[in-house]
């Protein structure tokens, strides 16, 4: 069998740059110097011998580099054994192509396969696996399968690490179907499936909240004498939390204790994090004390999810005595710790608070992120400390955190808030120069501020063109409109403008009839706003 006419193998290119090792050697990372340092020492020993030392011993040399992500190195020293004519044989090669595949470079990758096969060497699963996982690696997953395709028509039997990364592959780029295709294409292959194949499909379905599919892909497990394991467990677990079915999920974790399959940390951590977002903490700490029982040791995720259920419930000293347990107990905290309890307080008017826990993440040394920052901007709009806000903003900039709408939005709402919608608008002029995409709350918070300023004709324009452009207006939006036209007086436009809520696509609410019919009554049109009041009844908002 020949594989030279495929596509992917090209001529052998002289070998990218030959760079010296001095210039090579720069890892950041002091932990990795010292086998970087002994790695160089021993290839410079062994390649100026006579004779020339087995080839095994400058794969061991290549391989240790490569363990420590070394690649532009083993590669550089690879073309100082070719300068001195030291033949590879297929392990080297082989690990040339995990280096070209490790840095993006899958021409050159291909270029030693058919280096591979003009020295008559005959390349084998090891090597098909590197370039299709180098292929997926780098975002060709279709190009993997064509690949796929081809040896497999040359007659190459690949194994369960191949598919197994072509379907890790194709659900990472969402293709879940494609994979669970791929699943029953490869028993006809004489390969078979793994529980690793199916954990990958199971996660990515969960993740879809596909639950049901999922569901289905375990039992057709047990069909097929594959065993599940604490994996396949935890991922189901997950699945069923995140669409709040967490009967079913608490009933897999029993089964898979009378399987004997033991949970871990993670496990019963997605469990507490489930019941904590549905609000249900006791529930929660019935997971963890079964945890503590089992003899394992809550981690941070678990503390955090707890931390989170308690600020859910307006729990702010539980959450803040979690926290010091977290710290007492020696749990290293992360910034979603201190995202968690930042948020919390802000949310409950304890901005210091939240600020001296600013202040501690950069005296650890750690790099608080863009849902910090958001959390604070937002304490400090709603306490009235905009001035503060501004610091924020340039830190921000500074430590390279992107602003999103999120981080805006409080700053535009507090603007408007305090009448300084012109510096609003101001604002947002410099937000869309800056191409940060606007979102219907943008808009909410802008018509709002113009509807109070008295600048009613302006918030008009606004709202008009986001119906031109086809934006799905929200009840908050029409209320906001409702409210201006009726501050102005402008009773048979609001009527109007009610009635073409529906039109658009949009359902009025209770807080809507009760706009219009308050200032009706409060105009003497008592019939009207009784009619509006029986049609409340009718649609059951009273």
């Amino acid at each position: 069998m020949s594989i030279l006419r495929l596509r992917y193998a090209h001529s052998v290119p002289t070998l990218i740059f030959f760079l010296p090792i001095r210039l090579l050697h720069s890892n950041p990372n002091p932990s990795f110097t010292h086998n970087l340092d002994d790695a160089i020492s021993s290839f410079n020993r062994i390649i100026h011998l006579n004779p020339t030392k087995p080839i095994f011993e400058f794969n061991q040399i290549l391989t240790s580099l490569v363990k420590i992500n070394h690649y532009p190195i083993a590669i550089s020293l690879f073309q100082q054994m070719e300068f001195k004519v030291i033949q590879p044989n297929i392990v080297t090669l082989n690990i040339l192509i995990n280096c070209f595949c490790q840095l993006g470079q899958l021409n050159f990758a291909f270029s030693v396969l058919g280096k591979i096969l003009k020295l008559s060497y005959q390349p084998g699963t090891i090597t098909i696996n590197t370039l299709i996982k180098g292929l997926c690696l780098n975002g060709n997953v279709m190009k993997a399968l064509h690949f796929h395709d081809d040896v497999i028509a040359k007659g190459f039997h690949l194994n369960q690490v191949s598919y197994g990364t072509l379907i890790n592959g194709l659900c990472k780029i969402g293709e879940t179907r494609a994979a669970m295709q791929l699943l029953k294409k490869i028993e006809g292959l004489s390969v078979k499936p793994d529980v690793v194949m199916y954990n990958t499909i199971i996660d990515s379905l969960c993740k879809d909240k596909l639950i049901n599919d999922a569901y289905d892909l375990y039992s057709e497990m047990s069909l097929k004498k594959i065993s599940p394991n604490v994996v396949t467990y935890s991922t189901l677990i997950y699945g069923f939390c995140i669409v709040g079915r967490l009967k079913e999920a608490v009933g897999l974790l029993n089964e898979m204790m009378f399987k004997n399959i033991n949970p871990n940390v993670y496990t019963f951590s997605i469990l507490v994090d489930g019941f904590c977002k549905e609000g249900e903490v006791k529930q929660a700490k019935s997971v963890l004390a079964m945890m503590i029982k089992e003899d394992m040791k809550p981690n941070v995720v678990t503390y955090n999810s707890l931390m989170d259920g308690y600020f859910l419930l307006g729990g702010v000293n539980k959450a803040k005595y979690v926290f010091h347990i977290m710290i007492r107990k020696g749990v290293t905290l992360n910034v979603r710790s201190y995202n968690i309890m930042i948020n919390g307080l802000c949310k409950n008017k304890m901005v210091d608070e939240a600020m001296d826990l600013f202040k501690e993440i950069r005296l650890k040394n750690m790099a608080p992120n863009t849902i910090t920052y958001n959390s604070l901007i937002d304490g400090l709009c709603k306490s009235g400390r905009i001035s503060d806000v501004w610091d924020l903003l340039d830190e921000m900039h500074d430590r390279g955190q992107p602003a999103d709408m999120f981080t805006y939005n409080p700053i535009l709402d507090a603007l408007c808030k305090n009448n300084h919608v012109d510096k609003a608008i101001a604002l947002l002029t410099k937000i869309k120069d800056r191409g940060i995409q606007l979102n219907m709350c943008t808009y909410t918070i802008l018509v709002n501020g113009l509807c109070k300023s008295g600048r009613l004709k302006d918030a008009q324009k606004v709202y008009e063109d986001l119906l031109m452009k086809g934006y799905p207006l929200d009840v908050r939006m029409y209320n906001i409109m409702i409210q201006g036209l009726c501050k102005e007086g402008l009773l048979d436009e609001a009527l109007s403008l009610l009635s073409k809520m529906e039109d658009n696509g949009c359902i009025p609410s209770a807080v809507t009839y009760e706009i219009i019919i308050r200032c009706l009554f409060e105009n003497n049109q008592n019939d009207k706003a009784v009619k509006l009041l029986q049609e409340m009844v009718t649609r059951g908002l009273m």
